[in-house]
């Protein structure tokens, strides 16, 4: 099956809509130093598993569920073509199990989604490629709002960015005045990016890139004792820390994930993560935690965070709501990404 298979599912006249009512926003994001914003979120405005990133002058359009006609593509092509004229549009079908890129590209779109490139998000600036050795776009937009929150009380402040990523909210938080950052993920290749976009931002003296299994990691810095033994059979190494307390912490968790050291299930058990999460965060600090589960119920969740935390004795003193841009519309007020403040 493919997307325009069916009446009315007419992608052109949903791109076109979307573009339509984001006319505010797009001056609203070029005052504030931002070329990079959603321009079509599919689940909300008509077309479901699929959605349109815009990157400075890359629009990314990706499907989850079925494929994209060519003649689809060439009808949106046409679309931005008129109302956003400079876009080099780039499309990744990821219907395929594991959500892999499945589509084979030639010529000009080809050369397109191998262009390496530079947004631009509050004054930041990213690297950012259509298409390259992993699957997801380097920077994710619906997390901008929360980038900026964590900008706001950065300056002087110490960051521990965990999930880190490409680093994003680590390079902000620097940019913004932080006095030091500490980004932390397994993935070298994408911490390596985390130290070209810090680099690019000139904030390589405040960044410090750790490539790690967070679980090990928070621990560590928590002061809590990381064996390296379980169950009589030697874990893998990892690096060596000393216990520091963070102003802000930054849990950003993947859906699911499994290690030797644990497991990652946002659904099941996100207190494995927010107890010694907890322990990394100073008196008078803030915990920005993540959920991207549509299926998570936010008011219970947020009864999660509060009983987890007041378990561990670090009782929530408030909980403040972030909520995606104006680009990442929720017909029902309940956005899959959930982001909550906890101020301690």
């Amino acid at each position: 099956m493919t997307v325009n298979d069916t009446p009315g599912d007419d992608l052109q006249d949903a791109v076109r809509r979307a573009v339509g009512t984001r006319a505010p926003l797009f001056g609203q994001l070029a005052d504030a130093g931002t070329d990079c914003c959603r321009l079509l979120h599919g689940a909300q405005e008509g077309v479901p598993g699929v959605t349109l990133d815009r990157y400075g002058t890359l629009a990314l359009l990706q499907s989850f569920h079925a494929s994209v006609t060519e003649a689809a593509v060439d009808g949106v092509r046409g679309v931005l073509d008129t109302l956003l004229p400079g876009l080099d549009l780039v499309y990744n079908d990821r219907s395929a199990p594991g959500s892999k890129v499945g589509n084979r590209l030639v010529g000009v779109h080809r050369a397109a989604a191998k262009m390496d490139r530079i947004t631009r998000e509050h004054g930041v600036e990213f690297h950012i490629r259509a298409r390259h050795r992993g699957h997801d776009p380097w920077l994710f937009l619906d997390l901008r709002t929360t980038r900026r929150a964590i900008m706001d009380e950065a300056r002087g402040a110490s960051l521990l960015n965990l999930f880190a990523y490409t680093c994003g909210v680590g390079v902000a938080a620097a940019v913004a005045g932080a006095r030091r950052v500490l980004n932390v993920d397994f993935a070298e290749s994408s911490l390596a990016l985390g130290t070209e976009n810090a680099a690019l931002n000139h904030v390589t003296r405040i960044t410090t890139e750790l490539a790690s299994d967070v679980f090990p990691a928070v621990r560590q810095l928590a002061g809590l004792r990381q064996p390296s033994v379980h169950r009589g059979r030697r874990l893998p190494s990892f690096p060596r820390l000393q216990p520091e307390a963070f102003d802000l912490v930054c849990l950003d968790p993947p859906l699911l994930a499994r290690s030797r050291f644990g497991v990652v299930d946002v659904l099941r058990d996100y207190q494995a993560l927010l107890k010694p999460a907890l322990g990394a965060v100073s008196d008078g600090g803030a915990l920005y935690c993540t959920n991207n589960l549509a299926r998570v119920d936010e008011t219970e969740w947020h009864a999660v965070l509060r009983r987890c935390a007041a378990n561990h004795g670090r009782p929530i003193r408030t909980l403040d709501v972030i909520r995606p841009g104006a680009d990442f519309p929720s017909v029902d007020g309940r956005p899959p990404l959930k982001v909550a403040r906890l101020a301690f």
